[in-house]
Protein backbone atom coordinates (compact mmCIF):
# COMPACT_ATOMS: atom_id res chain seq x y z
CA UNK A 1 0.00 0.00 0.00
CA UNK A 2 1.20 3.59 -0.67
CA UNK A 3 2.00 5.72 2.59
CA UNK A 4 -0.05 8.66 2.57
CA UNK A 5 3.40 10.79 2.60
CA UNK A 6 4.04 9.07 -0.70
CA UNK A 7 0.13 10.11 -1.89
CA UNK A 8 0.72 13.39 -0.53
CA UNK A 9 4.05 13.87 -3.16
CA UNK A 10 1.76 13.39 -5.96
CA UNK A 11 -0.47 16.77 -4.63
CA UNK A 12 1.81 19.18 -2.90
CA UNK A 13 5.33 19.92 -2.75
CA UNK A 14 6.71 18.12 0.37
CA UNK A 15 8.94 20.66 2.55
CA UNK A 16 11.12 19.69 5.52
CA UNK A 17 10.71 21.73 8.63
CA UNK A 18 13.85 20.75 10.10
CA UNK A 19 18.04 21.04 10.43
CA UNK A 20 17.97 17.61 11.08
CA UNK A 21 20.13 15.58 8.23
CA UNK A 22 19.09 12.10 9.41
CA UNK A 23 15.24 13.11 9.43
CA UNK A 24 15.82 15.09 5.40
CA UNK A 25 17.66 11.72 3.78
CA UNK A 26 14.88 9.45 5.68
CA UNK A 27 12.30 11.48 4.06
CA UNK A 28 13.90 12.91 0.82
CA UNK A 29 11.80 15.96 0.86
CA UNK A 30 11.73 18.59 -2.34
CA UNK A 31 12.81 21.80 0.01
CA UNK A 32 13.75 22.16 3.87
CA UNK A 33 13.09 25.09 6.12
CA UNK A 34 15.60 26.57 8.70
CA UNK A 35 14.35 29.05 11.74
CA UNK A 36 16.40 30.27 14.51
CA UNK A 37 14.66 27.33 16.74
CA UNK A 38 15.76 24.84 14.17
CA UNK A 39 19.45 26.00 14.11
CA UNK A 40 19.58 26.52 17.74
CA UNK A 41 19.00 22.59 17.95
CA UNK A 42 21.21 22.17 14.96
CA UNK A 43 24.34 23.43 16.92
CA UNK A 44 24.23 21.20 19.46
CA UNK A 45 24.26 18.26 17.40
CA UNK A 46 27.29 16.43 16.45
CA UNK A 47 26.72 16.32 13.17
CA UNK A 48 27.74 20.29 12.77
CA UNK A 49 30.47 19.92 15.00
CA UNK A 50 32.53 20.71 11.73
CA UNK A 51 30.21 23.86 10.39
CA UNK A 52 30.06 25.27 14.01
CA UNK A 53 33.83 25.89 14.33
CA UNK A 54 33.93 27.27 10.67
CA UNK A 55 31.41 29.63 11.96
CA UNK A 56 33.17 30.71 14.86
CA UNK A 57 36.44 30.95 13.07
CA UNK A 58 34.65 32.80 10.11
CA UNK A 59 32.94 35.62 12.97
CA UNK A 60 36.71 36.17 14.16
CA UNK A 61 38.14 36.78 10.80
CA UNK A 62 35.53 39.41 9.36
CA UNK A 63 33.71 40.33 12.39
CA UNK A 64 34.48 44.19 14.09
CA UNK A 65 34.02 43.55 17.84
CA UNK A 66 32.56 40.68 19.66
CA UNK A 67 29.13 41.88 18.46
CA UNK A 68 29.79 42.40 15.00
CA UNK A 69 31.69 38.79 14.98
CA UNK A 70 29.13 36.78 16.95
CA UNK A 71 26.40 37.86 14.31
CA UNK A 72 28.75 37.26 11.18
CA UNK A 73 29.64 33.85 12.93
CA UNK A 74 25.15 33.07 13.15
CA UNK A 75 25.28 33.96 9.94
CA UNK A 76 27.91 31.90 8.73
CA UNK A 77 26.19 28.82 10.26
CA UNK A 78 23.01 29.25 9.06
CA UNK A 79 24.85 29.35 5.62
CA UNK A 80 26.70 25.84 6.59
CA UNK A 81 24.04 24.25 7.81
CA UNK A 82 21.75 25.42 4.74
CA UNK A 83 24.70 23.82 2.28
CA UNK A 84 24.64 20.86 3.98
CA UNK A 85 20.71 20.58 3.83
CA UNK A 86 21.09 21.75 -0.10
CA UNK A 87 23.70 18.83 -0.63
CA UNK A 88 20.81 16.28 0.25
CA UNK A 89 17.69 17.73 -1.49
CA UNK A 90 16.95 18.78 -5.15
CA UNK A 91 15.38 22.56 -4.48
CA UNK A 92 15.62 24.88 -1.86
CA UNK A 93 16.58 26.09 1.51
CA UNK A 94 14.56 28.78 3.18
CA UNK A 95 17.25 31.11 5.50
CA UNK A 96 16.11 33.50 7.84
CA UNK A 97 17.14 36.89 8.44
CA UNK A 98 17.34 37.86 12.05
CA UNK A 99 13.91 38.50 13.61
CA UNK A 100 15.12 41.77 15.67
CA UNK A 101 15.25 43.08 12.09
CA UNK A 102 11.48 42.45 11.20
CA UNK A 103 10.95 46.11 11.81
CA UNK A 104 13.50 47.87 9.81
CA UNK A 105 13.43 47.17 5.92
CA UNK A 106 16.51 48.70 5.02
CA UNK A 107 18.09 45.97 7.28
CA UNK A 108 16.54 43.17 6.76
CA UNK A 109 17.53 44.17 3.38
CA UNK A 110 21.40 44.51 3.98
CA UNK A 111 20.85 41.00 5.79
CA UNK A 112 18.90 39.62 2.69
CA UNK A 113 22.24 40.36 0.04
CA UNK A 114 24.70 39.03 3.12
CA UNK A 115 23.12 35.86 3.40
CA UNK A 116 23.35 35.38 -0.49
CA UNK A 117 27.00 36.71 -0.80
CA UNK A 118 27.88 34.13 1.75
CA UNK A 119 26.09 31.08 0.06
CA UNK A 120 27.54 32.26 -3.47
CA UNK A 121 31.04 32.14 -1.50
CA UNK A 122 30.34 28.84 -0.71
CA UNK A 123 29.19 27.68 -4.20
CA UNK A 124 25.48 27.85 -3.40
CA UNK A 125 23.70 29.90 -6.60
CA UNK A 126 20.61 32.28 -5.24
CA UNK A 127 18.55 30.48 -6.97
CA UNK A 128 18.87 27.67 -4.57
CA UNK A 129 17.90 30.08 -1.74
CA UNK A 130 14.84 31.68 -0.10
CA UNK A 131 15.72 34.45 2.13
CA UNK A 132 13.13 34.05 5.21
CA UNK A 133 11.45 37.41 6.43
CA UNK A 134 8.45 37.99 9.22
CA UNK A 135 5.22 39.29 7.19
CA UNK A 136 5.69 42.99 9.19
CA UNK A 137 4.67 45.86 7.07
CA UNK A 138 8.73 46.80 6.86
CA UNK A 139 9.05 43.00 6.00
CA UNK A 140 7.04 42.58 2.94
CA UNK A 141 8.78 46.10 1.32
CA UNK A 142 12.08 44.43 2.48
CA UNK A 143 10.76 41.68 0.37
CA UNK A 144 9.39 43.61 -2.58
CA UNK A 145 12.71 44.91 -3.10
CA UNK A 146 14.96 41.94 -2.87
CA UNK A 147 12.50 40.01 -5.74
CA UNK A 148 13.25 43.18 -7.97
CA UNK A 149 17.04 42.24 -7.16
CA UNK A 150 16.51 38.72 -8.04
CA UNK A 151 16.74 37.37 -4.49
CA UNK A 152 13.50 35.25 -3.84
CA UNK A 153 11.72 35.47 -0.06
CA UNK A 154 9.68 33.15 1.78
CA UNK A 155 7.39 35.63 4.14
CA UNK A 156 6.74 33.77 7.29
CA UNK A 157 5.15 34.57 10.56
CA UNK A 158 2.02 34.99 8.25
CA UNK A 159 -1.37 34.63 10.36
CA UNK A 160 -3.93 37.41 8.56
CA UNK A 161 -5.23 37.32 5.51
CA UNK A 162 -4.18 41.30 5.10
CA UNK A 163 -0.98 39.58 5.61
CA UNK A 164 -1.64 37.64 2.58
CA UNK A 165 -3.12 40.36 0.07
CA UNK A 166 0.00 42.44 0.93
CA UNK A 167 2.25 39.73 0.01
CA UNK A 168 1.12 38.93 -3.25
CA UNK A 169 0.75 42.99 -4.40
CA UNK A 170 4.45 42.86 -3.65
CA UNK A 171 5.12 39.95 -5.54
CA UNK A 172 6.94 37.90 -3.27
CA UNK A 173 7.71 33.95 -4.62
CA UNK A 174 6.11 32.28 -1.10
CA UNK A 175 4.46 32.54 1.95
CA UNK A 176 4.20 30.51 5.11
CA UNK A 177 0.83 30.71 6.67
CA UNK A 178 1.54 28.97 10.05
CA UNK A 179 -1.85 26.97 10.53
CA UNK A 180 -1.05 25.44 13.81
CA UNK A 181 -0.50 28.84 15.70
CA UNK A 182 -3.44 29.71 14.27
CA UNK A 183 -5.43 27.02 15.72
CA UNK A 184 -2.95 27.13 19.25
CA UNK A 185 -4.71 31.07 19.27
CA UNK A 186 -8.54 30.43 18.76
CA UNK A 187 -8.21 26.93 21.36
CA UNK A 188 -7.13 29.64 24.05
CA UNK A 189 -9.68 32.50 22.89
CA UNK A 190 -12.39 29.79 23.00
CA UNK A 191 -11.89 27.01 25.44
CA UNK A 192 -12.59 24.42 22.32
CA UNK A 193 -10.37 21.71 23.25
CA UNK A 194 -10.61 19.88 19.52
CA UNK A 195 -11.78 21.09 15.97
CA UNK A 196 -12.27 18.17 12.73
CA UNK A 197 -9.57 18.98 10.20
CA UNK A 198 -12.34 20.92 7.91
CA UNK A 199 -13.36 23.54 11.00
CA UNK A 200 -9.66 24.14 11.99
CA UNK A 201 -9.47 28.08 11.77
CA UNK A 202 -5.65 27.43 10.72
CA UNK A 203 -6.76 25.14 7.64
CA UNK A 204 -9.73 27.55 6.76
CA UNK A 205 -7.35 30.12 7.03
CA UNK A 206 -4.68 28.41 4.52
CA UNK A 207 -7.40 27.06 2.19
CA UNK A 208 -9.40 30.85 2.23
CA UNK A 209 -5.46 32.36 0.59
CA UNK A 210 -4.75 29.44 -1.45
CA UNK A 211 -8.15 30.12 -3.07
CA UNK A 212 -7.87 33.91 -3.28
CA UNK A 213 -4.68 33.83 -4.98
CA UNK A 214 -5.31 30.79 -7.39
CA UNK A 215 -8.40 32.51 -8.29
CA UNK A 216 -6.89 36.10 -8.66
CA UNK A 217 -3.97 34.54 -10.65
CA UNK A 218 -1.08 35.51 -8.30
CA UNK A 219 2.24 33.40 -8.79
CA UNK A 220 2.82 33.54 -5.00
CA UNK A 221 3.61 29.77 -3.87
CA UNK A 222 1.47 28.88 -0.98
CA UNK A 223 3.57 26.77 1.81
CA UNK A 224 1.40 25.52 4.76
CA UNK A 225 4.17 25.23 8.09
CA UNK A 226 3.56 24.98 11.37
CA UNK A 227 1.22 21.86 11.58
CA UNK A 228 0.12 20.08 15.23
CA UNK A 229 -1.57 17.15 13.80
CA UNK A 230 -1.40 15.13 10.15
CA UNK A 231 -5.32 15.75 10.22
CA UNK A 232 -4.56 19.65 9.22
CA UNK A 233 -2.14 18.59 6.88
CA UNK A 234 -4.30 16.13 4.80
CA UNK A 235 -6.85 19.12 4.81
CA UNK A 236 -4.78 20.90 3.12
CA UNK A 237 -3.34 17.87 0.60
CA UNK A 238 -3.17 20.29 -2.97
CA UNK A 239 -1.58 23.29 -1.05
CA UNK A 240 1.62 24.17 -3.32
CA UNK A 241 3.96 23.34 -0.59
CA UNK A 242 3.45 21.92 3.00
CA UNK A 243 6.39 22.24 5.52
CA UNK A 244 5.98 19.47 7.83
CA UNK A 245 7.96 18.00 11.23
CA UNK A 246 10.09 14.81 11.31
CA UNK A 247 7.50 13.48 13.72
CA UNK A 248 4.77 13.84 11.56
CA UNK A 249 5.70 13.13 8.58
CA UNK A 250 6.79 9.80 9.92
CA UNK A 251 2.91 9.47 11.05
CA UNK A 252 2.17 10.77 7.21
CA UNK A 253 4.81 7.58 6.32
CA UNK A 254 3.23 4.96 8.72
CA UNK A 255 -0.40 5.48 7.10
CA UNK A 256 -2.01 3.99 4.56
CA UNK A 257 -5.28 5.68 4.53
CA UNK A 258 -6.78 6.83 1.09
CA UNK A 259 -5.76 10.49 0.86
CA UNK A 260 -8.01 13.16 -1.24
CA UNK A 261 -6.75 16.07 -2.77
CA UNK A 262 -8.72 19.33 -1.28
CA UNK A 263 -7.10 22.06 -2.96
CA UNK A 264 -6.89 22.70 -6.68
CA UNK A 265 -5.21 25.40 -8.69
CA UNK A 266 -6.64 24.35 -11.45
CA UNK A 267 -10.24 24.90 -9.96
CA UNK A 268 -9.77 27.43 -6.62
CA UNK A 269 -12.98 28.04 -4.67
CA UNK A 270 -12.73 32.23 -4.43
CA UNK A 271 -15.32 34.75 -5.79
CA UNK A 272 -12.67 37.18 -4.03
CA UNK A 273 -11.54 39.91 -6.33
CA UNK A 274 -7.89 41.09 -6.10
CA UNK A 275 -7.86 43.45 -3.15
CA UNK A 276 -5.35 46.74 -3.60
CA UNK A 277 -3.37 47.23 -0.42
CA UNK A 278 -1.76 50.54 1.50
CA UNK A 279 0.46 50.93 4.63
CA UNK A 280 -2.45 52.37 6.43
CA UNK A 281 -5.33 49.57 4.94
CA UNK A 282 -2.51 47.10 6.17
CA UNK A 283 -2.08 48.53 9.61
CA UNK A 284 -5.95 48.93 10.41
CA UNK A 285 -6.74 45.31 8.87
CA UNK A 286 -4.00 43.51 11.49
CA UNK A 287 -5.40 45.79 14.47
CA UNK A 288 -8.59 44.57 13.51
CA UNK A 289 -7.80 40.91 13.85
CA UNK A 290 -6.20 40.42 17.19
CA UNK A 291 -4.78 36.53 16.35
CA UNK A 292 -2.95 37.72 13.84
CA UNK A 293 -1.00 40.91 15.31
CA UNK A 294 -0.71 38.93 18.34
CA UNK A 295 0.65 35.55 17.28
CA UNK A 296 2.91 37.78 14.56
CA UNK A 297 4.21 39.74 17.52
CA UNK A 298 4.60 36.76 19.21
CA UNK A 299 6.30 34.73 16.80
CA UNK A 300 8.98 37.87 16.35
CA UNK A 301 9.82 37.80 20.13
CA UNK A 302 10.20 34.10 20.56
CA UNK A 303 12.41 33.86 17.07
CA UNK A 304 14.18 36.74 18.62
CA UNK A 305 14.87 34.73 21.66
CA UNK A 306 16.32 31.59 19.94
CA UNK A 307 18.55 34.03 17.71
CA UNK A 308 19.98 35.38 21.23
CA UNK A 309 20.13 31.57 22.87
CA UNK A 310 21.79 30.47 19.48
CA UNK A 311 24.57 33.53 19.86
CA UNK A 312 24.97 32.47 23.74
CA UNK A 313 25.27 28.98 22.62
CA UNK A 314 28.20 29.64 19.91
CA UNK A 315 29.43 32.30 22.68
CA UNK A 316 29.99 29.14 24.93
CA UNK A 317 31.22 27.04 22.52
CA UNK A 318 34.23 29.51 21.62
CA UNK A 319 35.19 29.47 25.01
CA UNK A 320 35.07 25.64 25.02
Amino acid sequence: MTSQLEQLKTFTTVVADTGDIDAIRRYRPQDATTNPTLLLKAATLPAYEEQVKAALAFGKQYGRGSTDSLQYATDKLSVLIGKEIVSLIPGRISTEVDARLSFNTRATIEKAQRLIDMYAQEGIEKDRVLIKIASTWEGIRAAEKLEKEGIQTNLTLLFGFAQACACADAGVYLISPFVGRILDWYKKSTGKESYLPHEDPGVQSVSCIFNYYKGNGYNTVVMGASFRNTGEITELAGCDRLTISPALLEELENSTETLERKLDAANPQSTESKIAVSESSYRWDMNEDAMATEKLAEGIRNFAADQVKLEKTLTELAKA
